[in-house]
């Protein structure tokens, strides 16, 4: 476990194996703890990296807005100067965000791209999932959780739980179109049950090119802590393997 200053942000990670890099990049509200789980499904075959992004876990909160640009330019910094080049990158709802874009701006240092529970559209999130966060009790939990590990205290947490709701109303803000330039090899994956509206999943997927699908049955948008071991089972598999022809090819028929 280390820090970097990535700007004027003291940035905390963690690498642990040995291996092709993958980077896990957590979602809002709470931080690389979520992929507790996934360490020992992933670090006997890579070297997996957990970073706590800007104002989460142990990461320090900066003065201003969240904005995907921002945390795309620490996202970069990091693969540039601490993994020393290109990684896997696989992030789980506003991680999963943060992974596209990055693979949008800056496609040479991305290798494979996983997409977990995320949206390239801020309408893609059923109506009424931000309303849940400023439920009292459930910023009392989160809030406690937080104070854990943040420099910043648990007092700061509602700070942070406005910022994070400002940028799922405002962002992301991709067209189906412009997901047409990931040039990573992607897999979209998300619950049966999930926060982000299953017709935004399936456009997603449809829209990147060469794209492949995973719905997990029985999970919610949670998925990545409620079934684990099949979550990081395919992730691992994507990331590990070349791709096959199937047999019957539709979709992908001509490519």
């Amino acid at each position: 476990m280390a820090n970097i200053e990535l700007g004027t942000v003291p940035t905390w990670f963690d690498v642990r194996g040995d291996g092709e890099p993958v980077v896990l990049l957590h979602g809002g509200f709470v931080d690389s703890r979520t992929f507790a789980p996934a360490l020992p499904l992933l670090i006997s075959r890579f070297q997996v990296y957990r970073v706590d992004r800007r104002g989460h876990g142990h990461t320090p909160d900066v003065p201003g807005p969240l904005s995907y640009a921002a945390l795309a330019a620490d996202l970069a910094a990091f693969l540039e100067r601490v993994v020393g080049g290109p990684a896997h990158l696989v992030g789980h709802s506003d991680g999963a965000n943060l992974a596209l874009r990055v693979a949008l701006d800056r496609p040479d240092l991305v290798r494979k791209l996983v997409l977990i529970s995320g949206n390239h559209h801020a309408g893609g999130l059923l109506p009424g999932v931000l309303d849940g966060f400023e439920d009292e009790a459930a910023m009392a939990h989160l809030a406690a959780r937080h104070g854990e590990v943040s420099p910043d205290g648990e007092e700061h947490f509602p700070e942070l739980a406005r910022k994070v709701i400002e940028l799922g109303r405002a962002e992301p803000d991709y067209a189906a179109e412009d997901l047409k330039n990931v040039a990573a090899r992607t897999l979209v994956m998300a619950g049966d049950d999930d926060a982000i509206a299953m017709e935004h999943t399936l456009e997603q997927y449809r829209a990147i090119p060469d794209a492949e699908l995973a719905i997990v049955p029985g999970t919610s948008h949670l998925l990545v802590v409620e079934k684990p071991e099949l979550v990081y089972g395919l992730v691992g598999a994507f990331l590990g393997t070349d791709p096959e022809p199937t047999r019957q090819p539709i979709r992908r028929a001509g490519r």
